[in-house]
């Protein structure tokens, strides 16, 4: 059957279907055509829940004694949190909030989470499609005119899954120059519609910020308000998370200095510009408001049972190949999953629902683990520390599992 826009994607974690929702019968879901009913519907609460106080918790010793080590010897900054059902396991910060300015790491300093923010307009366009405004089948030129004809047979679900064929931002002629020049919304649109596809919607999957920033765009139409206002109103303030938001104007919003590291040593990289990925990587948020979200969106309390499962549905072509001799990821809407474990030794085989995020001197990797609804969040100030975030983030997640601590990666 095919798994392309439109049709029904088989789904890939039917038994965190029946963890998050009890007795929901997923097998009609999964085939069902349209949403179910507003019976069903499950809302954001009315007022945000109580939060455990702001403080350092170090309950896992593996990894504690592992990151003071790391972060004495400079090979990590950034912060770290784990939980696990409705208990903090560690939320503890290492380093420097800004070098230059000699401020410390604080446990509520504001991160830039880059591509994590995918799974933000991902769950705007379901909330969306569960309020009847739209439905990700629809043809992107329904919402996106005037629309260029090659992109009629591109679905918003190829766009939340990369398989729109349109091309990204870096893979643009000029991408040196766009990459340090504010863009509105409507001016990212306009520059998506001078390119041809680069395949047929549905056929490949190629990760395309682009996409994203459509999706955002669509957001809007549909809802009638500005991107950055509707993701405010229905979730961010809903939820309580007040150190939440999108860096959309450069403005000051308490965001840390992000920072890279180059032969020279570590340079401050002041100039994020994420005006230019509103939709794929604009959100900024803390350890905590990032754990208010996780258990929002997998405990059920943001979108319907049936775009829940579509979002963490596989939309990659049957063909998709192997990852670095790995598996492959399953490409969900702004999500991925696969069994993380895989790629360190000791090696432990739980499969992870996951994104990660680069940009503007941030690494930063967020995990979920349904059958023990474990959490781990692991942000990091410095763009070069990519291996080191991946095998943190698997030490949290093995010890947290009670799985044997991994020491080394194999990727």
């Amino acid at each position: 059957m095919p798994r392309t826009a439109g049709s029904h994607p088989r789904l890939v974690l039917g038994a965190l279907g029946a963890l998050i929702l009890g007795g929901a019968v997923w097998a009609g879901i999964a085939t069902a055509t349209r949403p179910p009913s507003d019976a069903v519907q499950i809302a954001l609460r009315p007022s945000a829940p109580p939060r455990p106080p702001v403080v350092v918790v170090e309950d896992l010793p593996q990894l504690a004694a592992r990151l003071d080590r790391e972060a004495a010897a400079g090979r990590f900054m950034g912060a770290v949190l784990v939980a696990k059902r409705d208990r903090v396991l560690f939320r503890q910060v290492y380093g420097e909030a800004d070098r230059e300015q000699n401020r410390a790491m604080k446990l509520d300093s504001r991160f830039r989470l880059a591509s994590i923010s995918k799974q933000f307009t991902a769950t705007a366009i379901l909330r969306l499609q569960d309020e009847g405004r739209l439905r990700v089948s629809d043809p992107v030129c329904q919402w996106i005119q005037p629309c260029p004809k090659a992109w009629e047979p591109v679905r918003i679900s190829n766009l939340l899954s990369h398989t729109s064929g349109i091309p990204d931002l870096m893979a643009r002629p000029g991408w040196g120059m766009r990459r340090t020049t504010p863009a509105t919304l409507a001016e990212l649109t306009a520059d998506s519609k001078r390119f041809g596809l680069q395949f047929a919607p549905g056929t490949k999957v190629r990760y395309d910020n682009a996409g994203f920033n459509l999706a955002a765009a669509i957001v809007e139409k549909a809802s009638g308000k500005p991107f950055e206002t509707y993701m405010r109103e229905t979730f961010f303030k809903p939820l309580g998370m007040k150190d939440s938001g999108l860096d959309l104007d450069g403005g000051d919003h308490r965001v840390i200095m992000g920072y890279a590291h180059f032969p020279a040593g570590l340079a401050p990289q002041p100039n994020a510009n994420t005006s230019i990925v509103a939709g794929a990587g604009a959100v900024y948020s803390t350890l905590d408001d990032l754990l208010v979200w996780q258990r929002a969106l997998h405990r059920g309390e943001l979108l319907k049972p049936f775009s829940y499962q579509q979002m963490l549905a596989d939309h990659a072509p049957e063909n998709t190949p192997k990852e670095r001799g790995h598996p492959r990821r399953d490409w969900g809407y702004g999500i991925f999953s696969n069994r993380l474990g895989d790629q360190v030794r000791p090696s432990f085989q739980d499969r992870q629902i996951y994104h990660t995020g680069s940009w503007g001197g941030f690494r930063n990797l967020m995990l979920y683990q349904p059958e023990a609804d474990v959490t781990v969040i692991v942000l990091s100030n410095n763009y070069h520390l990519r291996d080191q975030v991946f095998l943190i983030s698997q030490q949290a997640m093995a010890e947290a599992l009670g799985r044997e601590f991994p020491t080394t990666l194999d990727r």
